[in-house]
């Protein structure tokens, strides 16, 4: 395990759902750089995981690649249990990963209603409830939400209904680890460029969703990753937030 060299103590752990691409892969750089040890996780492409944790290797940082369905509560806890083993203990959790699949209410299968479900609010809530079993003190708890939650656009009903959950169970769970010494956030990232967002969005629709922001252009994963290195940081009187990354759309 890499020690520190200005402090000769070990770095402080991050584990990062959804690290193995998108803005987690972003969020795994960024908080290697800042000096912390990370746990690259990933659902279904241990490759791109492993790719992701070997850039952070090349760059002086210690990185370790975990598999786990975020949903299953003894997957998590195996997770958490590799991630304690390798590198010591758990001081920040980000829990990026999550599903959007986009139709009119409507129109929406429930079979896809139902998976997003399971990742982006079951997932939430087992991988937040392992993580307050673990943290160690002075750690922060990041989970992602989406500025689609107040925007209220049009096919993202059931995406943005799962979000809205993420922000309840945030603001609860701030206040449920009163003592602690633990921060629990979200970050509600707008448009950004990344897989997710831009499959199977006609080209129009994308320029119209660059336009929206004052800074008219959509946001890149370093920017979002930038607010995750906030709160993972030096941030320790903010808690209980929703953070909007969205480059000033209302």
């Amino acid at each position: 395990m890499t020690i520190s060299t200005d402090t000769g103590t070990a770095p402080r752990v991050a584990l990062v759902t959804g690290g193995s691409g998108g803005i987690g892969a972003a969020v795994v750089e960024r908080l290697a750089a800042d000096g912390f040890a990370v746990a690259v996780h990933y659902a279904g492409s241990r490759d791109k995981a492993e790719d992701v944790a070997r850039a952070a290797r090349d760059a002086g940082a210690t990185a370790l690649v975990v598999g786990a369905d975020v949903a299953d509560e003894d997957a998590v806890a195996t997770m958490f249990d590799a991630v304690e083993r390798e590198l010591g203990g758990v001081d920040v959790l980000v829990h990026s990963a999550g599903i959007m699949l986009l139709s009119p209410l409507a129109e929406l299968d429930l079979d896809d209603f139902d998976r997003m479900h399971r990742t982006n609010v079951r997932g939430t809530f087992v991988v937040a409830k392992e993580a307050v079993k673990r943290l160690r003190s002075g750690g922060a708890i990041i989970n992602f939400s989406s500025t689609v939650v107040k925007l209220a656009l049009p096919t993202y009903a059931a995406y943005a209904a799962t979000k809205g959950a993420v922000d309840a169970m945030t603001m609860i769970l701030a206040k449920e680890l009163r003592g602690r010494d633990i921060t629990v956030n979200a970050i509600a990232p707008g448009p950004t460029a990344t897989p997710l967002f831009l499959d199977g969005k006609p080209q129009e629709a994308i320029d119209r969703l660059a336009a929206m922001p004052p800074l008219e252009r959509l946001g890149v994963p370093t920017d979002i990753a930038d607010a995750v290195a906030f709160l993972a940081g030096r941030a320790r009187w903010v808690n209980g937030q929703v953070l909007y990354v969205n480059g000033g759309i209302a």
